[in-house]
């Protein structure tokens, strides 16, 4: 596995690396004049992308709101210097506001969808989007008019596919299931936290993404950082330094917790056994887990991305990655539980042996891998 083995994306013929290039750090507030002076350099945003392209990564991830539009406008000039805009798959997303004080610039709204997607087209130098996505529910628009604008933006050639981004699991189901039954463009995918320490998507969105053709792109994999290594334990203590030491709250972002210091105490002892580094096994976690289509990856340092794109090597025995779903597993609440095996089996199955696949299924050919744009090689 590696960044120039594609996977198909959701129910879609769409290929795209399993490690996508989040570039929330691409551009500095404050060189611009803008509030705030969270980001990279330009010229060390600009190293981040030439890497990650030159390694065949081909799957962009921003947002009209990053860096308040920097982050598109960059990745406009870097696509223009190197003249890969048509080997890349370009996702952004809208719903944050970049204009305080009017109620529709912002939200999941026909209106400030339609504006947002001319901004980003203008910012991005381009004419078309390749995935564009709800940034964040608004808890007020219709799933129903998000699907029919992103339906009528397909047909108007300004994106290609739509997708969604921290929404309910209800919502998104409602979202798809209306495009299904209208003939309108299909979402593929879902873009949502999941790591080691955060792991609440498997109750609804995961068997959602199964079966209604969504592939999950994750953000935060290793959990705002508190699984990169800069964070260890040592018996009951926590230690290491980084921004979740020096939040507001002094109390890392309520990430040190009883059950985070025995996942971290688990993933120590883990990377030590395979001589890794403990954000590789954290990422190579997330990456085999089911429905996973790809990792978004930030960077701040070349580095960074250097040691997170190694996690493609790692294999980790079965052994090994059982220690790390035990550290991890979260309890079923109801009704989530009356749905476990062992549970079901007594109950509704007593006295027999019921499976729920039989011996000679097969994953659907969209959940297959494409090695170099190539069929039928893995």
């Amino acid at each position: 596995m590696a960044l120039d083995h594609y996977y198909t994306l959701g129910r879609s013929g769409l290929r795209v690396s399993r490690m996508a290039l989040g570039t929330m750090t691409f551009g500095n507030a404050a060189i611009r004049g803008i509030s705030g002076s969270w980001g990279s350099a330009d010229e060390i945003s600009g190293a981040i992308f030439d890497h990650y392209t030159d390694m065949g990564g081909n799957f962009i991830d921003t947002a009209n709101s990053y860096g308040a539009g920097a982050s598109e406008s960059l990745i406009g000039q870097f696509m223009r210097e190197k003249g890969n805009r048509e080997r890349l798959v370009l996702a952004t997303k809208y719903s944050n506001s970049l204009e305080p004080g009017n109620p529709n610039a912002g939200g999941n709204s026909r209106k400030a969808m339609m504006r947002a997607v001319e901004d980003s087209l203008r910012r991005l130098g381009t004419d078309y989007i390749d995935l564009y996505m709800v940034h964040t529910w608004d808890r007020i628009t219709p799933a129903e008019e998000v699907v029919r604008t992103l339906d009528d933006l397909v047909r108007a050639g300004k994106i290609r596919y739509g997708g969604l981004s921290d929404v309910p699991a209800w919502y998104a189901a409602r979202a798809q299931t209306w495009a299904e039954c209208h003939a309108l463009t299909p979402l593929i995918s879902l873009q949502l936290p999941y790591s080691l320490a955060e792991r609440n998507i498997e109750q609804e969105f995961v068997p959602l993404a199964q079966n209604m053709g969504l592939g999950i792109t994750v953000w935060s994999p290793l959990s705002m950082g508190l699984l990169s290594g800069k964070y260890r334990v040592e018996g009951d203590r926590w230690a290491g330094e980084g921004r979740l030491t020096t939040d507001a709250s002094g109390k890392g972002m309520g990430l040190f917790t009883a059950r985070n210091h025995a996942i971290l105490s688990a993933l120590q002892d883990v990377a030590a056994e395979l001589e890794r580094p403990m954000a590789q096994v954290a990422l190579s976690w997330v990456l085999n887990r089911p429905s996973v289509a790809s990792l978004i990856i930030g960077a701040s340092k070349l580095a960074q991305l250097q040691d997170n794109i190694a996690a493609f090597e790692l294999q980790m025995p079965a052994e090994l990655s059982a220690r790390l779903d035990a550290a991890s597993a979260l309890p079923s609440p109801q009704p989530y539980a009356l749905f476990d095996a062992d549970y079901q089996a007594g109950v509704l199955n007593t006295g027999t042996s019921v499976g729920d696949k039989p011996a000679s299924y097969a994953p659907p050919q969209w959940m297959s891998k494409v090695d170099d744009f190539t069929y039928g090689k893995g």
